[in-house]
């Protein structure tokens, strides 16, 4: 385009994957304006800056326009070809992620959880309650009842849907192991420290964290937890300096953690703070009237995955 208002046109008729703009577009028209005007009617435009005349000053704002990137002339063009190719690749990446969370959404809508019976409308109308809230849940019940999917529904549900969601299996790793993983380290806290390295309670931050087995968690590491989580920071390994957070705290447990707690086994002020609302999921064998329904959809995703169709169960499969 020639002109600003001619680039406004065609912006305006045509979907704009990038665009390359020149600072000084003439005629009082400013670059920088124009890819403003353009972010606003389409935020995930990517735009570069070109310019002769580089300042610290117009580089800075040009970032702060959300430009992807700023190039000074004269510029060789395989640099130029390198940067476009980068930002387009960038945004089929944020295109991607949009895909990916839609359908994980999608995956982990309440209605998608299978169930009619008395005992899990009973878990769906508790959900509802909570997803809205910024409340720790403790989710309990028998392994395979459905722990994760109760939280990864919750969290998808909430206004932290857009931020990250992490699981952290706590009788999966050993102790050491486990702390490093929560509360990350400094170089050269231990061996092998060779950088840097964020903790999950940090790496969550804005999102949820979800404690799979809370029960499993060391005694030691515990009291450390409900220090972080009544603070809201963190103290990495082989640091002095506190890191702070803001997460949503989901945990699940096959244990009865008022047993643990009075044997000593849990930490009963930590057992305070995560069960602020507790979700108790039936086993299946409290729930029969779902067992059909359960059936018939795996049913139907085999049938699917073998493309086959008119599959079905006998009436005396059904029955055992």
């Amino acid at each position: 385009a020639r002109t600003a208002q001619a680039a406004r046109q065609i912006f305006e008729s045509r979907k704009i994957d990038l665009a390359v703009i020149d600072l000084n577009l003439g005629g009082g028209n400013n670059g920088l304006g124009e890819l403003g005007r353009m972010r606003d009617l389409d935020p995930e435009m990517m735009g570069i800056i070109v310019t002769a005349y580089a300042s610290v000053e117009s580089a800075v704002e040009a970032l702060r326009q959300g430009a992807y990137d700023y190039i000074t002339k004269p510029f060789a063009n395989d640099h130029l070809k390198a940067v476009v190719r980068n930002a387009l690749a960038q945004k089929s990446l944020f295109r991607e992620n949009r895909f990916l969370r839609r359908e994980l959404r999608e995956k982990y809508r309440f209605e998608n959880i299978i169930g009619k019976s008395d005992a899990i409308e009973k878990v769906f109308r508790v959900m509802e309650k909570v997803a809205r809230t910024d409340s720790s849940v403790l989710i309990t019940g028998e392994s395979g009842t459905g722990k994760e999917l109760v939280a990864r529904a919750i969290q998808f549900s909430s206004e932290r849907a857009n931020a990250r969601f992490l699981p952290i299996n706590c009788g999966a790793l050993p102790e050491t192991l486990l702390e490093s993983e929560l509360f990350g380290y400094k170089r050269g806290a231990f061996t092998g420290a060779g950088q840097d390295k964020a903790g999950l309670l940090k790496a969550a931050d804005k999102g949820t964290i979800f404690f799979d087995e809370i029960g499993e968690m060391p005694l030691s590491l515990q009291v450390k937890l409900l220090r972080s989580l009544q603070e809201r920071e963190c103290y990495p390994l082989g640091s002095n300096e506190p890191v702070s957070f803001d997460v949503r705290v989901l945990c699940a447990t096959n244990r009865d953690l008022e047993k643990e707690a009075k044997a000593g086994r849990f930490r009963e002020e930590l057992l305070y703070r995560i069960n602020v609302i507790n979700i108790s999921l039936p086993p299946l064998r409290e729930r029969k009237d779902d067992i059909p329904l359960l059936a018939n959809h795996f049913l139907r995703k085999y049938e699917k995955s073998l493309n086959r169709s008119g599959m079905r169960f006998s009436k005396g499969a059904m029955r055992l």
